[in-house]
């Protein structure tokens, strides 16, 4: 059956996510079908899309480096949460370079780390993201520590606490 935009809208299971991964594997065009479906304005088409692509090895969504901006943009802009954080589940797996730091993205991802109303799974992955930006600059690995010292943990679930302490401990890398 070809992926098709009615294909995507209608998948709602990990089996059918698995299923649109291993097609675009065989079709080896990662680049093409994230091009085609991951923008899409139906939330519904780009969360399957997106969904699928997170099942691909990092080789495999290498193709996506050429994206990255758009990605990026997507993360920061979409209003919705599944869209956002299967985005940014693609960026961690993407390779990063110190030329690469935006700052919106950074300001991004601090806010959204830190930010109660979020979801912990967008949280955790904000919080990589900042930690690999952070790792280029000293200033910004000190400015991350002091947002993460100032954090009420308290309030955070299990992952976000066990991420931070991992940071502070050197065991995240």
């Amino acid at each position: 059956m070809a992926i098709t935009s009615e294909r995507l809208n209608q998948t709602f299971s990990e089996g059918g996510a698995q299923e649109i991964y291993q097609e675009i594997k065989a079709k080896g065009d990662f680049l093409g079908f994230a091009q085609r479906y991951a923008f899409d304005t139906d939330y519904r088409v780009a969360r399957t899309a997106l969904w699928g692509l997170t099942k691909a090895k990092d080789e495999e969504l290498s193709e996506l480096r050429v994206i990255y901006n758009e990605l990026i943009d997507q993360a920061m802009q979409t209003e919705n949460s599944s869209v956002r954080r299967l985005t940014l589940n693609i960026i961690e797996k993407l390779k990063m370079d110190e030329d690469d730091l935006r700052t919106d993205f950074l300001d991004f991802c601090f806010e959204h780390m830190v930010s109660i109303e979020e979801f912990p799974g967008t949280q955790t992955l904000c919080m990589k993201l900042a930690f690999r930006m952070c790792t280029f600059y000293p200033e910004l690995m000190d400015e991350l520590k002091r947002t993460l010292e100032a954090m009420e943990i308290d309030y955070y679930k299990p992952a976000i606490k066990c991420l931070r302490k991992r940071i502070f401990s050197g065991r995240y890398k």
